[in-house]
């Protein structure tokens, strides 16, 4: 085989992540009045009491509190099929907080064709918070489109970069399942012929792992 180096593209594509941390709060309440002393209260008395007792309306609804272990998150044939020659268990990329977010990257070169796949999960707040930070993800890209059926709300795009001659194709698809975030990532080049795989290769296994992800949210 001859000898080439990767793009630098491929080769330093994560950066950490600032991850927003979920604040709890709790409602404590005294014992209960005596019979007498409760029929004694005024109407008012009686509304500030349930007031203070009655959860409000506007709590954070938080249906994931942690990631699930992303390199367990695609089935191990999946990963054969989108990166052939690369080690099933995967690499888990350190998190600045593993509770909250968590990353798993798999790429191998076969022959002369190579493939990059990264997973990862991201858990926030509330489902308002995770829709806030889907929604600024979908502004940030340009072109792609829905992905029916996955999560509450999903799209993908599929770009082509050129660098030193060298194509390289790299899809993405984002999805969201109430208060978590799934990312996936997948891109692939030839090194031979320089050009990259097709667009529809890359999309649909993008969207083949993150089907998977999103599963492994519930299975968490």
């Amino acid at each position: 085989m001859p000898s080439f180096s990767l793009p630098i593209a491929l080769t330093a594509r994560l950066s950490p992540v600032v991850v927003l941390a979920a604040a709890g709060w709790a409602l404590s309440s005294g014992p209960l009045a005596a019979p007498q002393a409760a029929a004694d209260k005024s109407p008012t008395e009686k509304t500030k009491t349930q007031s203070a007792s009655a959860p409000s309306e506007s709590q954070a609804v938080k249906t994931y509190a942690a990631a699930p272990a992303p390199c367990d998150s695609i089935a191990a044939k999946t990963v054969n099929s989108l990166v052939p020659g690369t080690k099933t268990a995967g690499k888990e990329i350190p998190s600045t907080d593993a509770k909250l977010r968590r990353t798993c990257s798999w790429n191998a070169l076969k022959g002369y064709e190579y493939r990059w796949l990264d997973v990862s999960f991201e858990v926030l707040a509330s489902d308002e918070a995770a829709e806030r930070s889907y929604q600024g993800r979908l502004e940030e890209k340009s072109g792609g489109g829905a992905v029916p059926g996955l999560g509450d709300a999903a799209y993908s795009v599929v770009n082509l970069a050129t660098e030193d001659k060298q194509q390289t194709r790299e899809g993405v698809v984002v999805a969201r399942a109430s208060n978590a975030l799934v990312i996936v990532t997948y891109n692939g080049s030839d090194f031979e012929s320089k050009k990259a795989p097709g667009t529809d290769e890359i999309n649909k296994g993008a969207i083949k792992a993150a089907k998977e992800a999103v599963a492994a949210l519930g299975d968490a």
